[in-house]
């Protein structure tokens, strides 16, 4: 099947779909490595990773061995990772980076992220309730340091794109005239129940590629971040009337809707018969232009990913980290 692709702003493509690979809090390693080698072989060439996963080793000898066998060209792949929070340092994220490299078996990485606009650090595995007290809002300048090492790999060849996640529209007025090389991409929340069409928008009019985690509303996501007041995107009736007019899963039309939005979705299964047709349905069968209005209209302008583990001292709720009054919250 031929997948449609996007251009970015540096003239790279990707494709408009491709698949996660952030399961570690319930599927082993070797059971997302898995999931990898059998999305290579039905045609995924987009694959987002990062260090804190904790499986790029394992990806990596999957790409490798994908690559040997003749089933994919590097050139092909388009692989995207981050540099974790801990490694925000002065020539740290150098140092991801080029582990990030080891690990997958490349020599360049397609995209690199700043997974956290701040080195704010959560043991692995912890509950909603940890914080650490050395967190602290978010520090321009102290971002720019990680960004001018970010530029730095562009230089070097050793990433093709690069690119910001988690931020916010207050964060990016700060950080954008500063940067000599602009994001490619921003990754961001993005479902039916959580659009964010003044970030998405704001992003679509400069030029940046928004790319939409949890695409279907991650009903799977560790407990530390679910609440009684989340709103299930696959469970909103628009959408499973839409499922129902159209005869697929609620997660197909999530994916459907996303993908014909503009947005990039990465949904994450180790079931084959489940990212196989998650590939499959944006190529197939789109959704009427009174169908994508009818789930614009549906947000429920829900988060489910808060963040909540990297407060800082003194901040009053998750909400600080998502500069919802219009500043950035603890500006320094």
């Amino acid at each position: 099947m031929t997948v449609p692709v996007r251009k970015l702003n540096n003239g790279m493509t990707i494709p408009c779909i491709g698949m996660g690979t952030f399961g570690s809090d319930r599927f082993t390693p070797e059971q997302v490595s898995g999931a990898v080698k059998g999305a290579i072989e039905c045609g995924y060439r987009l694959f987002d990773c990062a260090s804190v996963y904790g499986n790029e080793d394992l990806i990596g000898e999957v790409f490798a061995q994908a690559i040997q066998e003749g089933s994919v060209k590097r050139e092909d792949l388009a692989v995207t990772s981050k540099v974790w929070n801990d490694m925000h340092g002065q020539g740290d994220v150098l140092l991801s980076c080029a582990k990030t490299l080891r690990d997958l078996r490349f020599d360049y990485i397609d995209v690199f992220f700043v997974h956290w606009p701040f080195p704010n650090y959560h043991a692995p595995g912890c509950d909603g309730d940890s914080r650490n007290p050395d967190s602290r809002p978010f520090f321009m300048a102290e971002f720019m340091a990680v960004w001018r090492q970010m530029e730095r790999l562009v230089d070097m060849g050793l990433a093709r794109a690069i690119g910001m996640s988690n931020m916010t529209i207050p964060k990016l007025e700060a950080v954008l005239p500063l940067c000599r090389i602009q994001p490619a991409v921003i990754e961001m929340e993005l479902h039916p129940g959580f659009q964010q069409p003044a970030l998405f928008d704001y992003c679509v009019k400069r030029g940046i590629q928004p790319i939409g985690f949890c695409p279907i509303g991650s009903p799977t996501r560790p407990e530390r971040d679910k609440t009684d007041e989340d709103v299930s995107a696959t469970q909103m009736p628009a959408v499973r009337e839409i499922a129902a007019a159209h005869g697929v899963h609620p997660a197909i039309v999530c994916l459907k809707w996303a993908v014909q939005r503009g947005q990039v979705p990465i949904p994450f299964s180790i079931y084959a018969n489940e990212y196989e047709s998650n590939l499959r349905c944006v190529t197939e069968d789109p959704l009427t232009g009174e169908e994508m209005a009818k789930i614009a209209a549906a947000n429920a302008n829900c988060r489910l990913i808060k963040g909540q583990v990297f407060l800082w001292e003194g901040a009053e709720s998750w909400r600080a980290l998502w500069d919802e009054n219009g500043v950035i919250e603890g500006w320094r």
